[in-house]
C-alpha cells in the first residue's frame, strides 16, 4: 500500500470524511480477489492526485459497523465524501474512471 494511502478504521473514520477536501474511500478485504487487483490503481491514483484528495482505503473485517452503516454489501465499493456528506459511489472502476468522479465532486 502506497504511503499516500489513509487507512481508516472506526476511531478516524469520522474525522477524516469531515475534511473540506474531497476523499476516496476504498471499502476492501485481503481476501478479495477484485479488491487486491483494485489495489495498485487505489496506490497510483493516491500518488497522482496530490494533497488536494484524501485517497484512504477502510478494510471491512476491521470496521464492519462502518461499512454497514454505508449500506456497503459487496466489495470493492467506493464512496465521495466531502464535508461529511456522501457524494457518490464506484465499483470496479480505471483510474481514469475515478478521476473523473474525483473532478466531478472537487
Amino acid at each position: 500500500m502506497s504511503d499516500k494511502v489513509l487507512h481508516l478504521n472506526s476511531s478516524n473514520f469520522d474525522e477524516t470524511i469531515a475534511s473540506n477536501k474531497v476523499v476516496l474511500v476504498d471499502f476492501w478485504a485481503p481476501w478479495c480477489g477484485p479488491c487486491r487487483m483494485l489495489g495498485p490503481t487505489i496506490d497510483e491514483l493516491a500518488g497522482e492526485v496530490g494533497d488536494d484528495v484524501l485517497i484512504c482505503k477502510l478494510n471491512v473485517d476491521e470496521s464492519p459497523e462502518i461499512a454497514q452503516k454505508f449500506g456497503v454489501n459487496a466489495i470493492p465499493t467506493i464512496i465521495f465524501f466531502k464535508g461529511g456528506q456522501r457524494l457518490g459511489t464506484a465499483g470496479m472502476s480505471s483510474k481514469d474512471a475515478l478521476k473523473a468522479k474525483i473532478k466531478q465532486f472537487a
